[in-house]
């Protein structure tokens, strides 16, 4: 059942060096008060684990906390490359980077797998590319065949087809609307693969916006009972500068910026220290 704690708390208690830790998001909900807390925490060696790789992860990147990134898309949407994350594959600063690349389909349809308690899933989207020839590449190693991607035949029609091994996070991370106070979460708007990533997970941490007394209808709204969730934590405009439906506004600015605060080493080390270490969880 879930627990409603501070942030702080919760992720001291959920995530651990060395994790495998799913931070999803797409769009809005995007958990950057959490994430800037996994930093603060000073977490090693984990495994981030996100379909589309934007300012969260180079921040988390850029101040040491991966060791390997498995996603399917990476950048600064609207906007341009991620410096940090360029920085850790070209020149292994501050640490060396595994990345391991899928396309959208196969990591939801990993995710999908998670969820289900199955261990992998199928479809025909990777035939004809190169990712069955992709690797867990740390930047500087030979290529070998990617343990996630196999060829599958169907028992049934002879066709080939791709297998994609489940995502099992240790911990899935996500920003929601809201949950009720017995750790009921609701969350509406694009929701992406959050739910999927946490049900796959073995523990999780939720932000809300607010925490209310009942979870009032929405129309295509998405809840995870409180059985579901690990951890509860309220972080009002926990998503910025992405946004939460309802609540926030998107910050087009502030990605803008970004591009020249990560460009260079030593303005993304004084934002880090300035933004991140200086503040307290839920104010970053």
């Amino acid at each position: 059942m879930a627990e409603i704690v501070s942030l702080a708390e919760a992720v001291e208690r959920a995530i651990h060096d060395g994790d495998a830790v799913a931070m999803e998001g797409f769009t809005h909900l995007i958990p950057f008060a959490a994430g800037h807390e996994i930093i603060r925490q000073r977490r090693r060696d984990l495994t981030l684990i996100r379909m589309t790789p934007d300012l969260i992860y180079d921040q988390l990147i850029g101040a040491g906390c991966a060791r390997k990134l498995i996603f399917s898309w990476g950048g600064n949407p609207g906007v341009g490359s991620l410096h940090r994350f360029r920085d850790a594959v070209e020149h292994a600063w501050p640490v060396p980077l595994e990345i391991e690349e899928h396309s959208h389909a196969g990591m939801a349809n990993r995710y999908v797998a998670g969820a289900s308690g199955l261990p992998f899933a199928v479809l025909r989207g990777y035939n004809g590319t190169d990712l069955y020839r992709q690797e867990a590449l740390n930047g500087t190693g030979p290529r070998d065949p990617a343990p996630t991607i196999k060829p599958i035949t169907c028992p049934f029609t002879g066709e080939t087809l791709t297998a994609v091994s489940a995502i099992r996070p240790d911990v899935a991370v996500i920003h929601a609307q809201r949950a009720d106070r017995s750790g009921n979460v609701q969350l509406w708007g694009i929701t992406g693969v959050q739910k999927e990533a946490v049900l796959a997970s073995e523990r999780s941490v939720v932000t809300v916006e607010e925490i209310v007394d009942e979870l009032d209808p929405r129309p295509g709204a998405v809840v995870l009972p409180a059985w579901t969730v690990s951890f509860v934590a309220t972080a009002p405009r926990g998503a910025h500068p992405s946004y939460a439906l309802g609540y926030s506004a998107r910050d087009n600015d502030y990605y803008v910026a970004w591009d020249a605060i990560a460009r260079e080493r030593d303005t993304f080390t004084r934002w880090l220290d300035e933004q991140v270490y200086a503040a307290t969880a839920g104010q970053s």
